[in-house]
């Protein structure tokens, strides 16, 4: 039986500069750094938390899925935030770059998106609060 996720997949065209970007940037941690027959394998992650995003080399397909058409949007990246807000100034003064001036409230919460270095998306949400 299936129980978790364990890794989900970026493709970056500079393993340094998205791990840079996703550790001092974003805040994730380093979890796996391996070179092995197949190229690096390198992993960031929140800590403490199961899930992992692998940094794949792999030009040609970063900032979007392989086979994309013109004016289609790629898949992104969602990381979930319980005060979307301050992290949006925590980022910001990172040097994060976000698409909008201000997080965006929408029916199911509060979001946010910024592109990677490569331009791969990443949409920040804060789920809506349901209590009271």
């Amino acid at each position: 039986m299936l129980t978790n996720v364990m890794f989900a997949t970026i493709y970056v065209t500079d393993q340094d500069r998205a791990l840079t970007f996703y550790t001092e940037a974003l805040g994730l941690e380093k979890q796996i750094d391996y070179r092995g027959p197949d190229g690096r394998f390198l992993t960031v992650g929140f800590p403490g938390r199961p899930v992992q995003i692998i940094l794949w080399s792999h030009a040609p397909s970063a900032g979007q899925p392989v086979g994309a058409r013109q004016g289609v949007a790629p898949g992104l990246l969602v990381l979930e935030s319980d005060d979307l807000r301050k992290d949006f100034e925590v980022l910001r003064q990172r040097g994060v770059t976000f698409t909008q001036p201000e997080p965006q409230v929408y029916p199911f919460g509060v979001r946010a998106e910024t592109l990677d270095p490569d331009g791969n998306r990443i949409s920040f949400r804060q789920p809506r609060r349901t209590d009271g």
